[in-house]
């Protein structure tokens, strides 16, 4: 059987568009828990308390949550911090992402 090529553009293009909106769905979908366990925890710990010995910050903290801005935390993720091991995220995560990883952060709090 021969597709018609404005068919198989055609259905070139429907497959782009369904698969686009699958990675929309994905990212709109992004659970942060899930993304620091892979991107953060090494560095911050499964539960967000940090390790002393790489001077990670106890996201836990009721005194380090009230202390730091969103705006602060999502400079952080997306651009790292400077003099720290802390890398940005910002070419490895979609926005939805990072923000995902921001919510997760103000829950550690939340314990």
């Amino acid at each position: 059987m021969t597709i018609p090529k404005r068919t198989g553009l055609l259905l070139v293009i429907g497959v782009a568009l369904v698969m686009g909106a699958i990675s929309q769905q994905a990212a709109e979908n992004s659970n942060g828990a899930e993304i620091f366990r892979a991107k953060c925890a090494m560095c911050h710990g499964v539960d967000g308390k940090g390790f002393a010995a790489l001077k990670t910050p106890d996201f836990t903290s009721r005194k380090w949550q009230d202390s730091v801005k969103e705006s602060e935390i999502l400079d952080a993720i997306k651009n790292g911090k400077k003099d720290t091991a802390m890398p940005g995220f910002k070419d490895k995560l979609s926005e939805r992402e990072i923000l995902a990883v921001l919510r997760q952060v103000r829950d550690f709090g939340k314990k």
